[in-house]
């Protein structure tokens, strides 16, 4: 359990707040390319401030308050100039600094010294990216999903109804998997009538995860130099099928996961965005990859797409395992109170991402730059397209193994896309014949071993 007043500093996220301030210090994600590319201009909410995202004639991004300064008019309905964004009401015009550069109408219509809040945005892998901390800006990290090559991407986002950090613990959380993509997951494809169907081969995801709770001997968490990683050991002795350790997926601090690994047919970051105190941008960053030996479709830029969490009737949709997840955090309420908690044995790893989460608000408080900040383009590890996981090298460590562990995952093409957020994507057609390209390519170099005479 946390105190209240612990519970507001890692929860809260507005200017000023001891949480706002850290997450200030980082680029953060909050829109599509793809998103300008029918409509030029978007209402913008992030860490608790109203902005406008727009792009321009010239091409040019920008990230600006959203009111005029004339006569506060809403800049959601903007237009585009060659050099930033007028009021759709008097014309004035401001850049990407947040300047006013003219006024329509008015005398000296060019000298003015006033401006509006304005931010720093980048683009990368398809995603748009602000920094609104104190400059100068710090580099982009180049995570390796963001610029893996031979790969097809696509891009999910929801708006989630409650605080980050209740997102964020989910990745805290290796042993939820039992109950809200095991027991639950069956529990919904029964109440749907389509169990039989759904689950009649033993690799679908349900009857693994049902059966991971069982001789759990201990859940570990430890720091990594960019997060934290964490998993479960089994032990036979206590009700497992064998003694063996599982590994969760990859924190990056402070709102990525990383999910499967890098080069292989289906990986993913989520990211939990702070949209303010009570409402999360999730962000799905999906990276479909061919491995050594197949070559993915080409792709024309990335799409994007909002897979629903609930039907036509208002119901939530659970037979996917996003929206599992998305019911228990919005089922935490607005913005959970960790004062009434009774924390266990497999919370480990949430008491470590909240230890962290403090530790890099006092580094901030004391003027320092927080974990995952890099000044430097050279100092990121990462930017070349390694991974913080230190056994993901390069693309060439694909020529090691053929792809047998990501059970469902690499067979979307089978029906299996269906337990997946990634059933809604507009990459999936491309991602299934991936898929195909992968499971040919293992049967061909299983057949070649198998007819090579014995040495």
């Amino acid at each position: 359990m946390l105190t209240q007043a612990m519970n507001e500093r890692l929860t809260r996220v507005g200017p000023g707040t001891p949480g706002g301030e850290l997450m200030r210090r980082y680029w953060i994600p909050f829109a599509a390319v793809a998103q300008l590319d029918e409509n030029p201009v978007r209402k913008v909410r992030l860490l608790g401030e109203d902005l406008t995202l727009y792009r321009d004639k010239s091409g040019a991004l920008g990230l600006i308050g959203d009111r005029c300064l004339h006569r506060l008019v809403d800049m959601k309905y903007g237009i585009p100039d060659t050099n930033g964004l007028r009021c759709p009401y008097h014309g004035w015009l401001y850049g990407e600094s947040g300047a006013c550069l003219d006024r329509p109408m008015e005398s000296n219509r060019s000298q003015f010294n006033q401006k509006i809040k304005a931010y720093p945005v980048k683009e990368l892998g398809g995603l748009i990216f602000a920094y609104m901390g104190p400059l100068p800006a710090p580099a982009l990290p180049k995570w390796d999903l963001f610029v893996w090559p031979n790969s097809i991407r696509q891009i999910g986002f929801n708006i989630i109804d409650c605080n980050w950090l209740q997102c964020q613990e989910n990745t805290g959380d290796p042993t939820h998997s039992v109950w809200t993509h095991g027991h639950l997951f069956r529990y919904q494809l029964e109440r749907q009538g389509t169990l039989d169907e759904r689950a009649k081969s033993m690799i679908h995801t349900l009857h693994n995860r049902s059966k991971w709770g069982d001789g759990i001997k201990e859940v570990y968490a430890k720091p990594t130099d960019y997060g934290f990683e964490k998993g479960i050991v089994y032990s036979k002795e206590l009700g497992a099928e064998k003694d063996w350790t599982r590994r969760h997926s990859t924190v990056m601090f402070p709102f990525y996961t990383q999910t499967g690994s890098a080069g292989s047919p289906r990986s993913e970051f989520q990211i939990r965005v702070p949209i303010d105190d009570t409402h999360t941008l999730h962000i799905c960053y999906q990276c479909y990859s061919g491995p050594y030996g197949v070559e993915a479709p080409a792709q024309d830029g990335v799409p994007y797409y909002e897979p629903p969490t609930v039907n036509e009737k208002g119901e939530p949709i659970l037979d996917y395992v996003l929206a599992q997840d998305a019911i228990v955090w919005v089922a935490q309420g607005p913005v959970t109170d960790r004062s009434q908690e009774m924390l266990g044995r497999t919370d480990v790893p949430i008491v470590l991402l909240r230890r962290q989460l403090d530790e890099q608000i006092a580094r901030v408080e004391a003027g320092l730059d927080p974990m995952n900040v890099f000044r430097d383009e050279h100092d990121i590890l990462h930017g070349n397209g390694k991974s913080p996981k230190d056994t993901w090298g390069s693309p060439d460590w694909a020529k090691k193994k053929l792809f047998v562990s990501q059970g469902y995952r690499q067979m979307y093409h089978k029906g299996f896309a269906l337990d997946d957020a990634d059933r809604y994507g507009p990459a999936l057609d491309l991602v299934k014949e991936l898929h195909r390209r992968v499971e040919d390519y293992e049967l061909a170099a299983n057949q070649e071993t198998a007819d090579s005479p014995a040495e």
